[in-house]
């Protein structure tokens, strides 16, 4: 097993509690568009995050289309992925907090000069820029190394598709396996696992012991390699992947 010599953190519930406001507004929009169409459905920041967690808004667009066969064109749909950032921004700026105990080990792991630290997601660069600065966690990484699915390839994407975190391998110049991915859902997991990488599932950011079980079942499964209860934990899981 070669050394670990990089750590790739997922964003969103991961180092910074923003999936609940961002499925806030995510949800507001959601519900415009369905009726605009002449849907009575409507959907709660909690029920998109059941169907679509992991996703960002565009993969979400899609798939709610498909649910529900109707067709946004390529304008429209530009519109609302511009106006959901504005909006989740808004909300990041007003109310975001770091995920419990993340701030204390990226303090550890900047001050050890270790490892090389990233931040990969599938969330809109400015969004993911608007979370880290507004919880201070912007000062542990360099502003290159925030890398965005949505944002920094040349065709936006989302996790499950692997292509964020092999774009950031490439600008790194490592091998999957000298970095460990730190993931909280199924699709960045499996993006992660797709690009040949070591996951830590991380399952603090879930309420109630019963949805972490779950959850980490559920991670592993898929192929992560240990789960991290709470942040505290961060070095023993970093270690077993080390050994």
């Amino acid at each position: 097993m070669p050394k670990i010599t990089d750590i790739f953190f997922d964003c969103d519930n991961t180092l910074v509690l923003s999936e609940e406001l961002a499925f806030e507004a995510c949800a507001d929009l959601a519900n415009e568009i369905l009726e605009k169409r002449g849907f009575s459905d409507r959907y709660t920041g909690e029920q998109l995050i059941q169907d679509f967690v992991g996703q960002n808004f565009r993969g979400m667009m899609i798939s709610l289309q498909a649910k529900y066969k109707f067709e946004l064109s390529k304008e429209e749909l530009e519109y609302y992925v511009k106006e959901e950032e504005n909006q989740v921004i808004a909300k990041l700026n007003a109310k975001a907090k770091p995920c419990v105990g993340a701030n204390e080990e990226l303090q550890k792991l900047y001050d050890s000069k270790k490892y090389g630290l990233a931040v990969v997601s599938s969330s809109a660069l400015r969004r993911v820029q608007a979370s880290i600065k507004k919880v201070g966690q912007d000062k542990y990484f360099n502003p290159n190394h925030v890398f965005s699915a949505a944002s920094s390839l040349s065709k936006p994407t989302s996790k499950p598709d692997p292509a964020i975190y092999l774009h950031a391998l490439e600008v790194f110049n490592r091998k999957p396996e000298q970095v460990v991915a730190v993931e909280d859902s199924k699709s960045g997991t499996l993006s992660a696992l797709r690009a040949g990488m070591p996951v830590i599932a991380y399952v603090g950011c879930y309420n109630g012991d019963e949805k972490k079980d779950e959850i980490a079942k559920r991670l592993t499964d898929l192929g992560a390699k240990t789960v991290m209860r709470d942040w505290s934990e961060f070095q023993k899981c970093l270690a077993e992947i080390e050994a």
